[in-house]
């Protein structure tokens, strides 16, 4: 019994120490869960809501581009993609190789994959292939049983119905860079694309639009689970611009019968661009889906830099072109309107002989008939009596030498040299040899074809302070056509300049009579240049050699500046062909045709759609329709084609595509 008593003592002292150290262990576990669940309340359900809610960014429609007409620039289309999510697939690597038997997925394609798999969670979907036909996204749902982990989707990819036509000016968007890469969430977005060049680029933010939002919850691996809130994401404003895509396109046609050349027609008055076009060009297209390598370095490669807008962003020496500014700056500095000088084919200043580009001379001329025959000794010594510094602020106010603030970027400056310039650039006194030269547009002086236009509008609009206007409205802006200014230009020196310019090309003396309109009512004035490239010595001109024989890239410019119809100047335009020799016969022609063009055309006025192209916008969107209602035809029956004894249908043949060949002027 006493044994017993030790055993039920020893039990009961063993049973109090368990339980009381039970009792502490409880009481410590209750005294944190209190901290925890009262104290630490707030805190813990923070961390909770945001390990338990995933915030999801929905990228925004892209806000349209479309002309004056209403014609689409720049749309958004259809984009079929295919994604594989990682953990649904036993063997990635075998599931791609099957993908690639039915739609092109290249080695490359493959890679990147495998790139993107390590980078993400195994549940996160990847893109493996974009821009999928309706036909190759039919044939992979077709063959799902046999690619797990693989899933498509619809979604957008910008469009540029003209293609080419209107490259220079819309510009492209592609993915975002590390460098472009910003605190906007939206950026990170995978597959996310910005505006690049041109409008899309220089506008981009209002074209972008807002991007919504998902508010989904996720497990404790992030999954998705639910979707609990959503707010759509607000589409880009529609911005209209002043093209007209029917002039664009003719005038890009013009073009392609040139090696490489630019030009801009605008409205003299209110500053419209109505076609402002550079050859060669490029598909954006390329660009918004991804361009091949080998393209890119063809671009890239190419002397007639298919890259670079040359309307806005070429400089040249304007040649005699410039002629009208050396003009009005000599009349404003009170030389003569009836002043005259004899032309004997040459100038003397000091010992040095200028030449006229006439060798036996014009004889005795004044101002009209120096505009109308481009007689260079009449502009030498109009810059010897007033100097370059009267000329430079002439050519100032008429646009020249500073940029247009332009809607697309990458705009030349230009260049109007004085004595100023000269010294702060080369820390040299200014000549007065270059005085001369500069008289006839040429030494240091530069423009833009944007430039030559907006100096023909202010010479014919009366002198007011146009620049050129690409956007004509936006959506949550309105209009944006502002009311211009005066430059306070003589009127009585406007008309001789004018008059002038009609001389030469409907005078049969003037320069460019062969390139005259003769298409009544349509009539134009103008003035021919010849920028100069490499100067041809006395030698090589004795043994024969002229400026066409010199190797393409050594040949002179050609310029031409236009306006009409005569009566009443409304358009102006302005060309300038790479290496065309001679301003009267590759540029003029040209000019011609674009101001016969535009005057039967009377954009300021018309409203209707050019049913070519209509036909044009329309051939891109007719297959997509056309590929829908197959799709649809097809998707009504279970079966549409047999299945092969490897379980994948491979993708049908197509036809090789025919390619043209480039123009090469």
């Amino acid at each position: 019994m006493n044994r017993d008593m030790e055993r039920y003592k020893e039990f009961s002292r063993r049973t109090l120490i368990v339980g009381a150290a039970q009792v502490g262990l409880f009481g410590i576990l209750a005294a944190r869960l209190g901290y925890l669940q009262v104290i630490e309340q707030e805190k813990f359900q923070t961390l909770s809501d945001k390990n338990r809610i995933s915030m999801r960014l929905i990228p925004a429609g892209r806000g349209e581009i479309m002309d004056r007409f209403g014609v689409p620039l720049a749309i958004n289309t259809q984009n079929f993609r295919a994604f594989v999510v990682p953990e649904q697939t036993d063997n990635i690597e075998d599931t791609l190789e099957r993908l690639s038997r039915i739609i092109p997925v290249t080695e490359d394609d493959k890679q990147a994959v495998l790139i993107e798999i390590s980078r993400h969670k195994p549940f996160t979907p990847i893109l493996v292939k974009e821009n999928l036909t309706w036909e190759d996204m039919a044939m992979v749902e077709q063959n799902f049983p046999d690619l797990p982990g693989v899933s498509t989707e619809e979604g957008e990819i910008r469009s540029y119905p003209l293609g080419d036509a209107t490259a220079h000016i819309i510009g492209y968007v592609g993915r975002v860079s590390e460098a472009e890469m910003t605190d906007d969430p939206v950026m990170s977005i995978p597959g996310f694309r910005i505006g690049k060049t041109g409008v899309e680029k220089k506008f981009d933010q209002s074209l972008r639009g807002v991007a919504g939002q998902i508010q989904a919850e996720v497990n404790v691996v992030g999954r998705e689970i639910r979707e609990l809130s959503r707010v759509d994401a607000k589409k880009g404003h529609r911005m209209t611009l002043t093209l007209d895509a029917d002039l664009q396109m003719q005038v890009q046609e013009m073009l392609a019968t040139q090696r490489s050349a630019s030009a801009v027609a605008m409205d003299a008055h209110t500053g419209e661009v109505y076609a402002l076009c550079s050859y060669p060009s490029f598909d954006p297209n390329l660009f918004s889906r991804g361009i091949p390598a080998d393209i890119w370095e063809g671009l890239l490669a190419d002397e007639t830099n298919p890259l670079t807008n040359k309307a806005i962003a070429g400089q040249y020496p304007p040649g005699s072109t410039f002629k009208m500014v050396t003009a009005l700056a000599a009349l404003d500095a009170g030389v003569s309107p009836d002043a005259h000088v004899f032309c004997p084919g040459y100038y003397m200043l000091g010992k040095d002989k200028f030449h006229c580009w006439r060798p036996a001379g014009h004889g005795s001329v004044g101002f009209e008939q120096a505009l109308m025959q481009s007689c260079d000794t009449f502009f030498y010594e109009m810059g010897h009596r007033i100097g370059v510094d009267a000329i430079a602020k002439m050519a100032r106010r008429l646009g020249l030498g500073s940029k247009m603030d332009f809607d697309v970027p990458g705009e030349g400056e230009g260049l109007i040299p004085d004595r100023a310039w000269k010294v702060k650039r080369f820390k040299e006194a200014w000549q007065q040899g270059e005085t001369l030269n500069s008289a006839i547009g040429q030494g240091h002086t530069l423009a833009t074809p944007l430039q030559l236009a907006t100096m023909t509008a202010r010479l014919v609009n009366g002198g007011k302070a146009v620049k050129p206007l690409l956007v004509r409205s936006i959506e949550e802006v309105g209009s944006l056509i502002p009311d211009w200014k005066s430059v306070d230009l003589n009127q009585a020196h406007l008309e001789i300049v004018l008059r002038g310019m009609r001389a030469v090309v409907n005078d049969p003396r003037g320069t460019a009579y062969g390139a005259r309109i003769k298409e009544a009512p349509f009539s134009m004035g103008g003035k021919s240049g010849t920028a100069q490239v490499r100067r041809i010595t006395l030698a090589q001109r004795a043994a024969g050699i002229k400026n066409e024989s010199l190797p393409w890239k050594w040949r002179h410019h050609a310029l031409f500046v236009a306006y009409g119809p005569i009566e009443d100047p409304r358009y102006v335009t302005a060309v300038v062909v790479e290496h065309g020799v001679g301003g009267s016969t590759a540029a003029a022609p040209i000019a011609r045709d674009i101001l016969t063009a535009i005057q039967k055309r009377d954009p300021s006025r018309i409203h209707t759609v050019d049913a070519a192209v209509d036909s044009t916008v329309g051939a891109s969107h007719a297959k997509a329709a056309a590929d829908v209602e197959a799709l649809k035809r097809q998707q009504l029956q279970p079966h549409p084609l047999p299945m092969p004894a490897g379980g994948i249908q491979p993708k049908p043949a197509e036809p090789p595509k025919k390619r043209g060949k480039a123009k090469a002027g």
